[in-house]
């Protein structure tokens, strides 16, 4: 898998920005198609701090299971900037948190947010590129997969992967599915009515072409309590975590959607009319009275999903 690999928590809603490495495959902005991360990474960021409430929570449901071991070592496979790696840290405070991602840019950031949040000593970063990789990373007591397995050809042999990782009673948290963000009205008033409807249909075209392309792609049903079954892992439970901003949103949840929506249209122009494609202009221009800068009206609604396996003791 590419250096891609692991840019995860930070946009789990649209198959777009919100499917990770997707979003870095169609909207690179540097040498080669890699991304410019100098635009990326802060956008990840925000993304992720918006629902740190989510991913807290979750972390928190996993902390208290009857089953949960003492968790000693945390493996966060795609950790981006480190946004959640620093909240397992808060979350398991007697635990080593190792972030594992692709991108020595985004494991810098990571470093500096453990840093100014005095974990240091306890979060360290693994650039790794998976799932070529994953027997490099250790044991672990918990493995935390945020919208990472779908960027593996072969998410069964994948899963199985990590669940070798883990010691007795370990967990595997994989953050997959879950439900797309809604972030306007149906109608807005201009233009035909459903435009974020047609904008995920074609978003889930281009992310079911990224998942064609990998490496020894393999088509699965994506029942995880079954794939955990065939990794020899026991299903744990699944549950959702809602975000839920509603209008009029505060500054830095506008800002991004207005950079989600900038960032997707010009992923998105070859795949929509021409009609929808002078919707997106006006949502994005800052003059519109009627784009996002400005109307009452925008909110920003998504579940995710967090389902859970576990080693046997």
């Amino acid at each position: 898998m590419s250096n891609h690999t692991g840019h995860g928590h930070h946009h789990d809603g649209h198959q777009g920005l919100h499917h990770e490495r997707s979003a870095h495959g169609h909207h690179g902005g540097g040498p080669g198609g890699e991304p410019d991360w100098d635009v990326m990474a802060p956008l990840l960021e925000r993304n992720a701090e918006l629902s740190a409430g989510q991913y807290t929570e979750a972390a928190r449901w996993i902390a208290a299971l009857p089953t949960a071991p003492a968790v000693r070592r945390v493996l966060d496979i795609g950790a981006g900037p480190g946004v959640v790696t620093c909240l397992l840290a808060g979350v398991f405070p007697d635990a080593e948190i190792v972030a594992v991602d692709g991108t020595p840019a985004l494991l810098e950031r990571t470093r500096a947010r453990a840093h100014r949040l005095g974990l240091a000593d306890r979060v360290t970063t693994l650039h790794a590129t998976l799932p070529d990789q994953l027997p490099a990373l250790g044991e672990a007591d918990l493995i935390w997969a945020g919208n990472t397995l779908h960027h593996m050809g072969d998410q069964r042999a994948a899963l199985a992967g990590l669940g070798a990782l883990l010691r007795p009673g370990g967990t595997v948290a994989l953050v997959e599915g879950g439900l797309q963000a809604r972030q306007l009205p149906r109608d807005l008033g201009f233009g035909r009515p459903g435009l974020e409807a047609r904008m995920e249909a074609a978003e889930a075209e281009l992310f079911q072409e990224m998942r064609t392309g990998l490496p020894g792609a393999r088509r699965e049903v994506e029942d995880w309590a079954a794939l955990f079954t065939a990794a020899g892992l026991a299903p744990q439970g699944t549950r959702s975590f809602l975000l839920d901003l509603p209008a009029p949103l505060e500054d830095a949840a506008r800002e991004q959607v207005v950079a989600d929506f900038t960032r997707r249209r010009d992923g998105l122009r070859d795949h929509l009319d021409a009609e929808d494609n002078a919707v997106l202009d006006r949502l994005v221009d800052p003059g519109d009275p009627a784009g996002l800068h400005r109307r009452p009206d925008v909110f920003l609604l998504l579940a995710r999903t967090l389902h859970l396996g576990r080693r046997a003791a």
